[in-house]
């Protein structure tokens, strides 16, 4: 397996930076006491609200009934690799807005963080199956899969080819692929829509 550096847990920090900002999908992080770390825009423009007025505020004050995950419930979700459920958010202008979502626990620099990312939204009722905001998981090989994953893992082209024991030039042309199949115009857009849509989750 390739080592980590520096340079690479830098370079997957701006890669995950770019592909949370440039996502079209609401995304979040909370922390451990579900506080809002950050926001995109598309959460934000989901809840009518300014990122700085989410920050630091607990989801549960957005919660329709404003309840809270019971902390038993919370914790076993801290445990798991992926979490998803459906939850109901007030927005700023008061309509209920339910959210299809998927959670991702990761220990960061010794802090705990939830990545959650919207897969579905509907204002004022049920997600519908043939609701126009859900996404369709792009049908990717199993190697454009492996590839994928570890590009959102940060790892460089040449370092995905030395673990997956493949060329350079392949590495780059399932990346092609991958960016076809999904609509991606760059790799950090990749990463972005996989973390949408859960593909190698």
């Amino acid at each position: 397996m390739t080592t980590e550096t520096a340079e690479t847990r830098s370079g997957w920090a701006a890669l995950f930076r770019d592909a949370f900002n440039q996502s079209r999908n609401a995304m979040v992080l909370l922390d451990d006491d579900r506080r809002h770390v950050e926001v995109n825009g598309a959460y934000a423009q989901l809840l009518g609200y300014r990122p700085s007025d989410l920050i630091g505020r607990p989801v549960r004050e957005l919660r329709a009934d404003h309840s809270a995950v019971p902390e038993d419930e919370w914790q076993a979700a801290l445990r798991q690799k992926q979490f998803t459920g459906t939850i109901e958010l007030l927005r700023a202008d008061s309509v209920p807005v339910t959210v299809e979502f998927a959670g991702h626990p990761e220990i960061v620099t010794g802090r705990q963080l939830v990545l959650f990312v919207a897969l579905r939204a509907a204002r004022s009722g049920r997600l519908r199956d043939d609701d126009p905001q859900a996404t369709a998981r792009a049908d990717l090989s199993q190697r454009e899969l492996e590839v994928v994953k570890l590009l959102a893992e940060g790892y460089s082209g040449p370092e995905v080819a030395d673990e997956l024991q493949i060329a350079h030039n392949t590495v780059r042309t399932h990346t092609r692929n991958a960016m076809t199949k999904m609509s991606a115009r760059s790799r950090a857009q990749l990463v972005a829509k996989a973390l949408a849509e859960c593909v190698y989750w």
